[in-house]
């Protein structure tokens, strides 16, 4: 069974953003990143993996959703058993393969799902996520 195991906000101040989680929720920093793509901080609750970012250029931001650049939720991840048998089920469904993130930290494969979301599978996970 997938299990929900990652979110990503797209702020424009990811220092402040992370801090409101770390001092409301608890949450803990695990990591950062700072690609060609984004600056950001990763969290963690023990399961969740929480990625908050500022997407470097608007191409980066956009989720395919039609709607550009936005502010707020930009895409979540389900850590997956099987990455064959969940491309195919997603296919099945109708999702919009968009593209895959292939580096030595991660990978995830992305698609646009129901109402045009944006939905990660990862066989690999994320970094503070809870294993399957």
């Amino acid at each position: 069974m997938a299990k929900l195991r990652h979110v990503s906000l797209h702020t424009a101040d990811p220092e402040k953003t992370a801090e409101f989680y770390k001092r409301v929720f608890d949450m803990v920093e695990v990591g950062r990143t700072d690609s060609k793509f984004a600056e950001g901080i990763f969290l963690s609750d023990g399961t969740i993996n929480l990625s908050v970012v500022r997407f470097k250029t608007k191409e980066a931001a956009d989720r395919g959703d039609g709607l550009g650049s936005a502010f707020g939720l930009h895409h979540f991840g389900f850590w997956v058993e099987n990455e064959d048998e969940t491309r195919c089920k997603l296919r099945a469904a109708g999702a919009e393969y968009l593209f895959t993130v292939d580096r030595p930290d991660y990978f995830e494969e992305k698609y646009k799902g129901p109402d045009s979301v944006m939905v990660d599978i990862s066989g690999r996970g994320w970094v503070g996520a809870e294993p399957l």
